[in-house]
């Protein structure tokens, strides 16, 4: 889409005999349509773009991705028979960290009330899921970032919980295995999240054995393992959390932050395992 103000002006320019004048006025013009394809100001604000066109394909999976992560965070909320208001408490938190529109939050806490009712069956919001994201695996493994969130928001992940989650994971294409060690990898970034061994961390905290050990963990990856395997293990995971990466799949610009912070604590694991082996 970006290309287009540069084909009108081409087009415009050879059809008016070679006019620079013509040329320079296609370029606006195309410009000018790129915008409104994009969604215009509206769009753009909203974080949502356009509906039609190229852009409403993107458009649909952001929809999608939106009500799948909120009703299954209702749903995740109400495994253990109740929704507790420390668990409310981390959605709101977590929409008012997104910046949420007001349009946007009422339709978030419908999903997750919608999500939270006793008699909700989730193979039908799955299956929306997996009609728009068939091509963008990384939205799955977002989709899982989201509710660990919420699951471990009362510090504490309990067998209901864990068993809905790994229920999700599996219709949306993982194998028990990578589940776990899915879980795995996003509880020992999650120690990373503003806790002792965040950046800026003492040298004494980037090397304690429980750091160290977390950090790993993060990475999913090993202490046995060599300094090249760790470094591709790292790369692999930037590459997934990129938030350009991931909104050009169809994450809703407002729900980037979780990517750009699970890049952070990505990046500090892997500083704490180079100091702790001294890589270069």
């Amino acid at each position: 889409m970006k290309y287009i103000k540069y084909v009108t002006a081409v087009l415009f320019y050879y059809f008016f005999d070679k006019s620079f004048f013509a040329g320079f006025v296609g370029f606006f013009v195309g410009g000018f349509i790129s915008f409104k394809l994009s969604g215009g100001i509206l769009g753009q604000l909203s974080g949502f773009g356009n509906v039609g066109g190229i852009t409403g394909i993107k458009t649909e999976k952001q929809s999608i991705f939106f009500q799948t992560v909120f009703t299954l965070m209702g749903k995740l909320a109400k495994a253990d028979g109740r929704v507790s208001e420390v668990e409310i408490a981390h959605v709101e938190k977590f929409m008012t960290q997104l910046n949420m529109s007001p349009t946007n939050r009422k339709k978030a806490i419908g999903h997750f009330q919608a999500g939270a009712k006793a008699d909700y069956e989730i193979d039908a919001i799955i299956e929306k899921f997996l009609s728009v994201t068939a091509n963008s695996p990384n939205l799955k493994q977002m989709l899982m970032v989201y509710l660990l969130r919420v699951a471990a928001a009362d510090g504490q992940l309990n067998q209901k919980e864990t068993d809905l989650m790994r229920e999700v994971s599996m219709k949306v294409g993982y194998s028990e295995q990578q589940f776990a060690q899915l879980l795995a990898m996003l509880q020992g970034q999650d120690q990373f999240a503003g806790g002792q061994y965040q950046r800026g961390g003492s040298a004494s905290n980037y090397r304690s054995v429980d750091a160290v050990a977390a950090a790993y963990q993060a990475l999913g990856v090993s202490k046995d393992d060599s300094d090249s395997e760790i470094k591709k293990a790292y790369r692999r995971l930037v590459r997934e959390y990129h938030p350009d990466k991931l909104m050009g799949q169809g994450l809703p610009e407002e729900m980037i932050k979780e990517a750009t912070e699970r890049s952070q604590e990505i990046q500090t694991a892997y500083d704490t395992i180079k100091k702790s082996r001294e890589m270069k």
